[in-house]
């Protein structure tokens, strides 16, 4: 069952599930909650290695990733990140994000910037049951100008659909989640799926 705003409005109350800060009540809307853009990012440089070989020893894998994402980047919130044409970058959401066992959450674009190109999560727009952190966005931009992006704008929406109980290996008790409490933007961690 997807939760309305009235029961959105609820579990944020009562703390069952936790947006730090907390979004006012405005920013609900029906079945979603806007979220906005933070202030951390990474890019990709490509020009630091030929290719990534996902089907190659650990070691590789992790030293090659490491060369083409770039160290984090911070900007204030008067400043704009540009998005490219053909460009992905990571990003995070304002928001942190805390959810019980029993809750599982769904991140949606704006439709409004889809219009524009802009893809807010390329693949990855399910916030396991038991996740806490901030939500890493993987933009894509599809359109043909850059695109602008400044921190605090909304960004995407999120809603919420309780389970059918609590889930027996929520996140946060998994030895092999690989991005517990991210709070800034996580470049990937391909290399340490279990084989």
């Amino acid at each position: 069952m997807r939760l309305c705003d009235t029961d959105i409005e609820r579990y944020l109350d009562d703390g069952i599930i936790a947006l730090e800060p907390r979004p006012s009540n405005d920013k609900i809307n029906g079945a979603t909650i806007d979220v906005r853009l933070g202030n951390s990012f990474r890019v990709f440089r490509e020009h630091s290695a030929p290719y990534i070989d996902l089907s190659g020893p650990k070691e590789e894998v992790a030293a090659q990733l490491e060369s083409v994402m770039s160290d984090e980047i911070l900007i204030q919130d008067d400043e704009a990140f540009f998005l490219h044409p053909g460009a992905l970058a990571l990003a995070t959401t304002l928001e942190s994000v805390k959810l019980p066992a029993n809750i599982i959450g769904w991140l949606d674009g704006r439709s409004s910037l889809a219009r524009l190109g802009l893809m807010v999560h390329v693949t990855a727009h399910r916030i396991d049951p038991g996740w806490e952190g901030k939500i890493v966005l993987e933009f894509y931009n599809s359109g043909k100008l850059p695109l602008a992006l400044r921190p605090n704008m909304v960004i995407g929406a999120l809603s919420f659909e309780v389970l059918s109980g609590e889930a027996a290996r929520p996140y946060n008790r998994r030895q092999d989640a690989k991005y517990k409490n991210q709070q800034g933007a996580v470049a990937s961690r391909i290399n340490e799926d279990q084989s």
